[in-house]
């Protein structure tokens, strides 16, 4: 038993040692020629010579080793985003764009009925305000889908499918005050640490806070705000994914 642990767990660093290794060759190819594989079929990999060569590629090369130790955690995002993101694409060919809305619909909408039978009429509005929601970003998630490409994917489908995930919260605290307490002021506690923090540099914040006001429909447009950049964020982790391990 302890022998067999012993192989699963070099087999696992085996694997990160590969994916790494890959992740930085890709790297060094962003500056460098013939790094991937052996190279050259007759010149073979290039190699630095002279000392200027030697220093551009080796600083490049710890650069890059930095750079890991960000870039390999997102790529074991992106594996696991590929996979699920493979999943639901295969639910949408089957379904189609018609079928996937449809089934929102029913889900949502049978959410929204237990909601009227059980709870108070403002609880009921609030399920319904977010179904709608849901229903609509994921129809646009799966249509975006459909028209194929990575580049469409990145930029229109994951980030609509992370809309789908945030936005029905902060659509049902708007449209119900009871749930402003739970929904709406920790998103303005978390606008306040964004403010402060990332959006300072060059002072965005500044600019942010002297043209817009969070309220009302703000929240809304904050989360969509929040939504696209993650998707495009979840987009790259998927490609370094491929880069990594191309998917079959």
């Amino acid at each position: 038993m302890a022998t067999r642990t012993r192989r699963g767990d070099a087999g696992i660093f085996g694997e990160i040692a590969t994916d790494v290794r890959r992740l930085h060759v890709g790297w060094m190819a962003l500056r460098f020629p013939r790094q991937r594989g052996r190279g050259h079929a007759v010149m073979g990999r290039w190699t630095p010579e002279t000392t200027s060569q030697q220093l551009r590629y080796y600083g490049w090369g710890v650069l890059g080793a930095l750079g890991l130790l960000v870039a390999y955690p997102l790529t074991v995002i992106g594996l696991a985003t590929r996979y699920y993101a493979a999943r639901l694409d295969s639910t949408r060919t089957r379904l189609g764009v018609a079928g996937v809305t449809g089934l929102a619909v029913l889900a949502w909408g049978g959410l929204t009925a237990v909601a009227h039978l059980q709870l108070e009429p403002d609880a009921v509005l609030a399920v319904a305000a977010a179904s709608a929601v849901a229903t609509g970003a994921t129809a646009l998630s799966a249509g975006c889908s459909r028209v194929g490409g990575r580049s469409v994917s990145v930029l229109l489908a994951y980030p609509f499918a992370l809309t789908a995930l945030l936005l029905p919260p902060v659509v049902a605290a708007l449209v119900t005050p009871s749930l402003e307490g739970v929904v709406l002021e920790p998103s303005y506690a978390f606008a306040v640490q964004l403010l402060e923090g990332p959006l300072a540099v060059g002072g965005l914040n500044e600019l942010l806070r002297a043209n817009f006001e969070l309220a009302g429909a703000a929240y809304a447009a904050m989360w969509v705000a929040i939504a696209f950049p993650l998707g495009w964020l979840l987009g790259l982790a998927v490609a370094l994914a491929n880069l990594v391990r191309p998917s079959s």
